[in-house]
């Protein structure tokens, strides 16, 4: 997995991590918004955020990835 801190050492630091094949794991205090701008409320430390498009939670992760085929 590769993960991407931010700048700083507090604990408002951000750091997403790259899960081959599944979601992007956001840990910290990280606004996520919806297109409009909107904040999106969540109440966890780490929330995983879908890239395979096929959750029902956007944009949440539901493990709707597990059913796609995994690329060779």
């Amino acid at each position: 997995m590769n993960s991407i801190p931010t700048a700083g050492t507090d604990d408002s630091d951000v750091t997403i991590t790259v899960c081959p094949d599944g979601p992007l794991l956001v840990r910290g205090a990280a606004r996520i918004l919806d297109p409009d701008g909107n904040p999106i409320g969540h109440d966890r430390a780490t929330v995983a955020l879908c890239r395979c498009g096929r959750t029902s939670i956007a944009p949440f992760c539901d493990s709707s990835h597990k059913r796609k085929r995994r690329r060779p």
